[in-house]
């Protein structure tokens, strides 16, 4: 009997521990679920025979010696940064690892360890990154082997609200994690364009959108996220020209949100006192004083001011809708900055019920061949069915239980730390992932001769 540890219950572990309890009664597994919240732990196991729901703190050394030593296979829903943390203890007990977030530096450096110790940590296993490298791959591949010669590639993704129910000015609600939403672009994005490298720096990242029409869906901005060109190497593309991976959302969302870049509302560093504060009296703290007297100190005009806008200005449309101007009192007495943005929009943009969600994913990857320059696109659009079965849960949750599956069942011989490009991950997920809706709608066009 395999038995599988899942650390994490939070709701991008939904799908995927309903996807290994079902799959434990045709394969003889004992999945355990921990997490500091035991309540969750159980009511995600829901009595299941071949389920257990555990107490578990990953700071207490004790509890991660006892859960990861009993297990097989272990996953790990929890943020990125407690990754390294529960690598070392599967290096130390002999045990597998499969993840959905980034792996980091600390985690890689760990590569010859897992290589010698003859076991695989799988990172990268989930949607974006995840279901983005299983279907790039599978193109550059397919391409390759008809002799193409890829000059760019293009991969885009989005956690969206449904059509349904996209009734509020952003287009946009919390699906995932939202302080992960708050702090996204920061750093500084790098892409490689017509062979030159190009940097974009925080300040400017929601500045730097472009537009995709998707389908039926609609019209997208999409601006660079992360670091692009590592993932040159990593997909074997090692000269092409053109290379950018980024994130997706609806048309108004980017300029909207700069404002907030530009106010300094996303520093998650520096602790302030707002207690019996609004968030009107926060909005003045952060407006300089010329522009408050400006204006008379009316602050509506004077935030106008300070983002260069007309009074009537749809993003003002889209900060009087959260209630900036209306002395809504902040519920925190003190917190960074973006955690007091946090805690108003988790209000604002939570998930009604009976909302839905949707993953978009688009890949575009140009190329040359027998004379023509072509594209070839693939779309993948996923709808959550309600605000708890959403699709972000089960686009993350089911390629790690599919890897999962793979490493119980001995179905890959890795070692060492890896993410899924390779074929022996990729064609199995992407078919098992088609007979769950999940699956890419692709063309090939022609450009131009060459």
């Amino acid at each position: 009997m395999k038995k599988i540890l899942i650390i994490g219950a939070g709701k991008s572990a939904a799908r995927l521990i309903s996807y290994l309890l079902d799959q434990s009664k045709k394969f003889d597994w004992q999945i355990t679920v921990g997490d500091i919240n035991l309540a969750l732990a159980q009511k995600k196991v829901e009595h299941h025979p071949n389920g257990e729901a555990v107490y578990f703190d990953v700071n207490d050394e004790t509890l991660r010696q006892k859960y990861i030593g009993a297990a097989d296979i272990v996953a790990s829903l929890l943020p990125y940064s407690f990754h390294s943390i529960v690598a070392k203890n599967c290096l130390k007990l002999g045990k597998h690892l499969v993840t959905a977030s980034y792996v980091d530096a600390t985690c890689m450096a760990l590569a010859p360890e897992f290589e010698k110790a003859n076991l695989l940590f799988m990172g990268e296993i989930g949607l974006d990154p995840g279901i983005d490298h299983l279907a790039t791959m599978k193109m550059v591949d397919n391409l390759k082997a008809k002799g193409a010669k890829i000059t760019a590639l293009y991969s885009y993704t989005g956690a969206l609200i449904h059509p349904e129910n996209d009734n509020n000015p952003w287009h946009y609600k919390f699906t995932w994690a939202p302080m992960n939403v708050i702090t996204a672009g920061q750093g500084v994005s790098q892409y490689l364009y017509n062979n030159k490298a190009k940097y974009i720096p925080y300040n400017r990242i929601f500045d730097s959108q472009s537009e995709r029409e998707i389908g039926d869906v609609g019209i997208f901005e999409v601006y660079p996220n992360r670091d692009s060109v590592k993932y040159m190497e990593k997909y074997n593309l090692e000269g092409i020209g053109t290379f950018l991976r980024g994130t997706l959302r609806r048309k108004g969302y980017c300029k909207a949100w700069n404002s907030f870049v530009q106010l300094g509302w996303t520093d998650n560093k520096h602790i302030i006192e707002v207690a019996e504060q609004t968030y009107t009296d926060l909005l003045e703290s952060y407006l300089p004083v010329y522009i408050l007297k400006r204006n008379n100190y009316n602050i509506e005009d004077s935030l106008a001011n300070f983002l260069g806008l007309e009074i009537n200005d749809p993003i003002m449309h889209q900060m009087r809708w959260l209630g900036l101007f209306d002395n809504v009192p902040i519920a925190l007495e003190k917190g960074t900055v973006a955690a007091i943005l946090c805690d108003l929009l988790q209000e604002k943009w939570k998930l009604e019920e009976g909302d839905k969600d949707m993953i978009v994913m688009l890949h575009e990857i140009d190329y040359e061949l027998d004379g023509e320059q072509r594209q070839q696109v693939a779309t993948m659009v996923c709808m959550g069915e309600d605000e708890e079965h959403t699709a972000i849960a089960k686009t993350v949750g089911l390629p790690v239980g599919m890897m999962i599956k793979l490493i119980a069942n001995e179905k890959v011989q890795l070692s060492g730390v890896k993410i899924p490009t390779m074929p022996e991950v990729y064609e199995p997920i992407l078919a098992e992932l088609a007979q769950y809706g999940i699956l890419f709608d692709e063309k090939d066009v022609i450009l131009q001769n060459v």
